[in-house]
């Protein structure tokens, strides 16, 4: 069975174990964009297997390994081992956090050239505690996130940890920002509309979630529901 999941052209996810992040079991997911060039671009790298190693081979070289905020960057050392040609994308703050790790390039509000024609990002700004780089793949109308927005199935979670997770605010179908990281935005709210707005602007179609259900069908609608904490419409 193939441990890439297509979603798109030139697009697939990859499901990696679960991880403890708090006491909290958290699902992790990978996404991988064949670029124009034929390299692969690689965000938020999981963990590496035999079967997903065969199957990245088969698709193409391995050159852009991207660290979207602090908290992705568990496996970049492995990947980084394994694919030593590739350049390493750091996102704000998490050089400084794994200073063990060689990053060749910080990531800011403009497209790198190896993806420029792809795939647009931003930085979602407006948080006094972590910026994630947003990105969204052209050809397939995909936003890819990772914290921004969590949406676990209802199911996913047992006991106390169900509670707290609802609580918090990542149960789908109303997933949304955690609680936590919502109040870190109290004096940046402005400039998170401004982000929200850019990304809006893109109208993905489907959304990548690393933690919890992705959205495949209504995508607009969703993004705006689950930030409406910004004070932000709906979408029609």
């Amino acid at each position: 069975m193939s441990e890439l999941i297509a979603i798109g052209k030139n697009i697939w996810i990859h499901n990696g174990p679960t991880v403890s992040f708090f006491g909290m079991p958290y699902t992790t997911r990978s996404t991988i964009v064949k670029l124009s060039s034929g390299a692969l671009w690689v965000h938020s790298p999981g963990k590496l297997t035999d079967g997903l190693l065969s199957e990245l081979t088969q698709l193409g070289q391995v050159r852009c390994l991207i660290s979207p905020n602090k908290l992705h960057h568990l496996f970049m050392g492995d990947w980084q081992e394994k694919f030593p040609q590739a350049i390493m994308f750091a996102s704000p703050g998490v050089d400084k956090k794994r200073p063990d790790l060689k990053f060749h390039r910080q990531l800011d509000d403009t497209a790198e050239p190896e993806w420029q024609n792809d795939i647009d990002q931003l930085i979602f700004k407006g948080s006094a505690v972590m910026e994630e780089v947003v990105f969204f793949h052209k050809e397939s109308g995909t936003l890819i996130l990772t914290d921004l927005i969590e949406n676990f199935h209802p199911n996913h979670f047992a006991g106390f940890k169900k509670v707290l997770a609802k609580i918090t605010g990542i149960i789908s179908p109303n997933g949304k920002t955690p609680i936590d990281w919502r109040t870190s935005f109290m004096f940046g709210k402005q400039q998170a509309r401004a982000c929200f707005s850019k990304m809006a602007a893109w109208q993905p179609q489907y959304i990548v979630i690393a933690h919890g259900e992705c959205i495949e069908t209504g995508a607009e609608a969703f993004l705006h529901r689950s930030f409406s904490w910004l004070g932000i419409n709906k979408a029609a």
